[in-house]
């Protein structure tokens, strides 16, 4: 009279934005993400941040935040030039908060096939382009936000 060996459950699937930084294919849970605008340099500058505040810029009418995704995940900083890479600003509830990325490649429905530790990286998954990084919303804000010495 064994039992049977309880089932595990699946690992959570949804749509995700994927897009590069450098050479890195990364993913955010669609729901996470208002949209995708085109860089507009020169951002202004916000005294005391971090290194990779890229500034802040003027979204219709509404003051963004503009962090370089690169530094935040352990990559060489990316040029802030105006025409080249992307956008991909957050949707979070009281402040807009900008990543500063390559391009958004698609979006596509992953699970993770390997799930990640603590922090930002939530696991890795197969997309159709190979490996994808899966991101955590809430560490990788808090990380951004943490570089305005806000929390």
């Amino acid at each position: 009279m064994g039992t049977a060996p309880a089932e595990l459950p699946a690992p959570p699937t949804g749509r995700q934005v994927v897009f590069s930084v450098g050479t890195e294919r990364f993913a955010l849970p669609l729901s996470a993400v208002r949209e995708v605008v085109p860089p507009l340099p020169p951002f202004a500058r916000v005294p005391r941040a971090g290194g990779a505040v890229r500034g802040v810029m003027n979204l219709r009418g509404r003051v963004v935040a503009v962090v370089d995704l690169a530094e935040l995940v352990g990559l060489p900083p990316q040029p802030l030039l105006s025409g080249h890479g992307q956008v991909l600003i957050l949707d979070r509830e009281k402040r807009a908060m900008g990543l500063l990325i390559g391009v958004v490649l698609g979006v596509e429905l992953l699970a993770p096939a390997a799930e990640g530790g603590e922090g930002v990286v939530a696991g890795v998954a197969v997309g159709r382009a190979g490996a994808v990084t899966l991101l955590r919303v809430e560490p990788l804000a808090a990380a951004a936000a943490a570089l305005f010495g806000g929390g």
